[in-house]
């Protein structure tokens, strides 16, 4: 028997509890059913997001909200400032090309986090920027951004709008749209909203909403006026994900149950567990800045083949670890601690870790890494 356990920050597991009800009879869209979930959805949305704004869902991954919060308030040739720190943030910058923007990019280290004077410098020396682009958390390097103090540097700028991908922020760090002056904030389904893929979402202040009538990019399907209209209604313009939303109201009881302060914490202790884990285990940390409590990425040993290794962990153990991307390819693991996990998952990843790195040969004190993690994770059970 091959056990298979999901420990790459996405797709994520997925609680049984929302998979039972994912598997109940696909209903009709267009009914006072479905509506009534969607609305308690929606609502239960505001809160995880921490804003009194509508959070639009919308049928597709978490890059369609991306480019959605670019096309609805932009336009060809305006200037934008991208924070380039790793795959995702080249995202921004590549959506951004795509449509014309004038990009300026602020490129750094990966691993590092965004400095938040290099921002207002910037935006000092070039006023008429439009938008400034970010992620919330690096899925590709663990690394984690100040989204709280750079919001606040463009919340008081009338002609400037900051727009965060928390993808791996949302539901794992605390994020206070309204409060800190987020203008747009987008997250997917397959993430801390421990549900598959398919689903995104994005919530877009009133300053936002005042670009997205100034916009001029041709948008059809991922237009957000016309879904606000509909979602106001308790209904899609287009035919939604109905069974992830069935399943979404599931989770989003589950987070209420827990407390978001809860789901923050089990997030943090998790995330601490694994850091302190790979550190005993003698590996170094990816984050040079501040590290995200998403998932945790380590350098391995020089010359190890990082992807034979991954590969071997997911086909003939059964715990799927993300490996690097473009040039951390082969050379880092990165193990998640998000969504549905717990503490007991990760003494899986770490023992996992131990077990598969031993069986390659690599040299470190076996059962540092699990000792490590119960350490600091045996106060937290049972709370």
């Amino acid at each position: 028997m091959l056990k298979k356990y999901l420990m790459a920050p996405g797709p994520t597991p997925v609680p049984e509890r929302v998979l039972l009800e994912m598997a109940k009879p696909v209903i009709y869209h267009r009914t006072d059913e479905f509506s009534k979930t969607f609305a308690q959805a929606a609502e239960g949305l505001k809160k995880v997001f921490n804003t009194k704004k509508e959070v639009l869902m919308l049928a597709g991954s978490g890059t369609a909200a991306m480019e959605a919060a670019i096309i609805n308030t932009l336009n060809p040739g305006d200037k934008v400032l991208v924070i380039d720190a790793g795959k995702f943030g080249q995202r921004w910058k590549n959506i951004s090309k795509t449509f014309g923007m004038d990009v300026h990019v602020i490129e750094m280290e990966w691993g590092t986090s965004a400095d938040p004077a290099q921002v207002e410098s910037f935006l000092i020396a070039n006023p008429d920027t439009k938008a400034v682009m970010i992620q919330g958390s690096e899925t590709s390097t663990t690394a984690y951004h100040p989204i709280k103090e750079i919001a606040k540097i463009i919340s008081t700028k009338d002609d400037t709008i900051f727009i965060v991908d928390g993808i791996t922020s949302i539901g794992v760090h605390e994020t206070m749209m309204d409060e800190w002056g987020i203008d747009i904030a987008v997250t997917g389904s397959q993430k801390a909203l421990m549900l598959p893929p398919g689903l995104a979402f994005i919530a877009l202040s009133d300053k936002a909403w005042r670009f997205c009538e100034k916009a001029t990019i041709p948008r059809y399907y991922l237009d957000l006026k016309r879904e606000l209209k509909s979602q106001r209604e308790a209904t899609t313009a287009y035919t939604p994900a109905v069974t992830i939303i069935n399943g979404l109201k599931v989770v989003l009881d589950m987070m209420e149950e827990e407390g978001l302060a809860n789901v923050y914490k089990r997030h943090q202790i998790n995330g601490d567990a694994t850091r302190a884990a790979v550190q005993a285990m003698g590996f170094k940390l990816l984050p040079t800045g501040t590290p995200s409590n998403a998932a945790t990425g380590f350098y391995l040993p020089e010359g190890f083949e990082g992807g034979k290794f991954a590969k071997f962990m997911r086909e003939k153990v059964g715990i799927t670890y993300a490996g690097g991307q473009d040039h951390l390819k082969g050379k880092i693991i990165r193990v998640s601690h998000l969504g549905y996990h717990d503490a007991f998952d990760t003494i899986v990843a770490i023992s996992g870790l131990e077990m598969g790195l031993a069986k390659f040969g690599v040299k470190f004190d076996m059962g540092a890494g699990v000792k490590a993690a119960q350490e600091i994770l045996k106060n937290y059970i049972g709370e």
